[in-house]
């Protein structure tokens, strides 16, 4: 067997996996290496229930993402948005890509404000379509690489947390990446977005004693309401809703990495006593400190 035959036959089964995760929804999709076809469920609307890269490594392909039409051509990246629906309409015949899709919910408590509302996917703007060529494609192909390699040690003990931390890792690359071409931009978005970040930054740095608005608005000279506005505009969370995630994220780092009690954590975050810190959790998350300590596994 010659080695074209080997690699068309190693590029089927690659094809067959991917159509299988993404048929499945696993929490990771990829084509693990480049291919020169999409699989049929990539070739009709599809709905991406995670985050998903394209990779355009040679030649074009044609693409729907949520009824808008765009391309994306060698050396570009297609980024499609979590829970968006794609569809390739046409491919060159001379199409090298590299697909990875992604979950976010299994890493969503760990991020940061930052990442949860920098997303390269949060529709920060009216763009056509989501290609561009950021110059870090190689980059990017590393960490799916280390993430490719993941998927061939299944439930090994520490591989679920190998993935975890490599998403992490990727989605703040990302989130870099994002940010860069916001801020660069000259319009007024770009300042609104600029101001933003430093939103996000200040809450980072406050969270655990600052929690109202008046207190980000005036550090930002802004009034209180301009600045809630800004934020539910850009990120669809007001200025309190994304102090109350950072307060959140910090509570389940907490409980799931530490052997703090609830009193030691809710003093640390600040709450009056461990009763309210309590009911301000199980309001924001669905369970208790508690529940969420015992469910630290799944």
């Amino acid at each position: 067997m010659n080695p074209q035959t080997i690699r068309s036959m190693n590029e089927e089964d690659r094809l067959q996996r991917l159509e299988q995760a993404l048929s499945a929804k696993h929490l990771i999709c990829s084509s693990e290496g480049t291919i020169t076809a999409f699989p049929p469920i990539l070739r009709r609307p599809y709905r991406i229930y995670g985050l998903c890269l394209m990779l355009c490594r040679r030649g074009s392909f044609d693409f729907r993402l949520n009824g808008r039409e765009g391309s994306a051509h060698e050396g570009e990246t297609l980024f499609a948005p979590e829970n968006a629906t794609i569809e390739v309409t046409n491919c060159s015949p001379q199409l090298a890509v590299h697909v990875f899709a992604f979950h976010v919910e299994p890493i969503r408590d760990i991020m940061g404000n930052l990442a949860l509302s920098m997303y390269p996917y949060t529709e920060l703007s009216a763009e056509t379509c989501h290609v561009w060529h950021t110059g870090e494609e190689d980059e990017l192909l590393q960490y799916i690489a280390l993430l490719d390699d993941t998927l061939k040690h299944g439930q090994e003990l520490f591989n679920s947390f190998e993935q975890k931390l490599l998403l992490i890792g990727l989605t703040y690359r990302l989130c870099s990446i994002y940010s860069r071409k916001l801020v660069n931009r000259s319009s007024n978005l770009s300042h609104k977005n600029e101001t933003f970040i430093h939103l996000v930054d200040l809450i980072e740095q406050h969270y655990r004693k600052e929690r109202g608005v008046e207190f980000y608005a005036d550090k930002l000279c802004l009034s209180p309401k301009y600045l809630s506005n800004l934020s539910k505009a850009i990120s669809g969370y007001t200025v309190q809703e994304l102090v109350f995630k950072a307060i959140v994220r910090e509570a389940i780092m907490q409980l799931k990495n530490t052997q703090k009690t609830v009193l030691e954590i809710s003093e640390e975050l600040n709450f009056p006593n461990p009763s309210y810190f309590g009911t301000f959790f199980r309001k924001q998350t669905g369970m208790s400190p508690l529940q969420m300590r015992r469910n630290e596994g799944k």
